[in-house]
């Protein structure tokens, strides 16, 4: 397996210090992300805020979502619903409890429009690549379930704008590689990067390192990674951002100067630190569902 970058605990202040199951993460006042097995769900929006002015950001592993409502319920009150679910992407991790959660709160989904068909029924994503990393977690991928999965009556595409419903102040940034329609979102007023698994801060190959969780900037997860080219220029165009914050989708969140030097790093040398060298994908990447190119140029 390739190294990643490592990034030292106590220079990055990585958040937080307890990082359990039973607790909810606060990054900022107004961010906080919630560990469920081996992805994150986060939740914007400050405590206590009222019916539908809040939002959730990904729903995790199936099985899981009784969590992701219980600390809904301690958040932002028992009744109180979210203004929307975004979507990073569509893989199996990202939406667990998307169709419950969908029905119970009446909430609108919002994807990009390369990632609907896998998220109303049309298409399944391109195979995994268990040979991609080595590792358990690698192994284990093709028993992953690729979808599709139908919640086309709450879906719908984010704003041509870069706006993020119910986000005042982010703005979506497309991010592909890791599938043909992820996306990241950023904050400019204080640098907030929530990631998805454009970049992930732990080594998702590795069972061991999924339980522990040690803080180390990665590229995405290799074995559900059908655009190599598309996902090396995500990341460089993510490190152009310079953000202060990165919440990703797997790992803890990081803060800090040694966490910026570690990303600007991934991106500079990133076909040598995250690509596999052997994958079905490094030369012949999947097409989307469409048969579109994963990639797009970035402005």
């Amino acid at each position: 397996m390739k190294e990643q970058v490592p990034v030292d605990p106590p220079a990055v202040a990585d958040l937080p210090k307890d990082f359990t199951e039973d607790k909810t993460q606060d990054v900022t006042s107004d961010v906080a992300y919630k560990r469920l097995a081996m992805v994150n769900a986060i939740f914007f929006g400050h405590p206590g805020a009222g019916d539908r002015d809040w939002v959730l950001i990904d729903t995790g592993v199936p099985g899981l979502t009784p969590l992701i409502e219980k600390a809904a319920k301690q958040r932002f009150g028992a009744r109180s619903r979210p203004r929307a679910i975004i979507l990073t992407h569509g893989h199996f991790d990202h939406v667990g409890g998307l169709k419950h959660l969908a029905q119970k709160w009446n909430v609108s989904i919002y994807a990009h429009p390369l990632e609907m068909p896998y998220l109303d029924g049309r298409a399944s994503y391109p195979p995994p690549d268990p040979a991609s990393g080595g590792g358990l977690m690698s192994l284990l991928s093709p028993l992953y379930p690729k979808g599709p999965i139908d919640v086309g009556l709450w879906l719908q595409p984010l704003p041509t704008d870069g706006a993020v419903p119910g986000m005042s102040g982010w703005r979506w940034i497309h991010t592909p590689g890791h599938s043909a329609g992820h996306v990241s979102l950023w904050r400019e007023t204080d640098r907030v990067l929530i990631a998805g698994d454009a970049v992930i801060t732990t080594n998702q190959e590795s069972a061991y390192a999924v339980a522990v969780q040690k803080p180390e900037l990665h590229g995405p997860p290799m074995y559900f990674t059908p655009d190599w080219q598309a996902a090396r220029d995500s990341v460089a165009a993510l490190a152009l951002l310079r953000p202060e914050i990165i919440v990703s989708g797997h790992g803890r969140a990081m803060r800090g100067p040694e966490m910026l030097r570690a990303l600007e790093l991934l991106a500079a040398e990133f076909v040598q630190i995250a690509v596999p060298s052997k994958s079905r994908y490094v030369t012949e990447p999947a097409r989307a569902a469409d048969g579109s190119a994963y990639r797009e140029p970035h402005a």
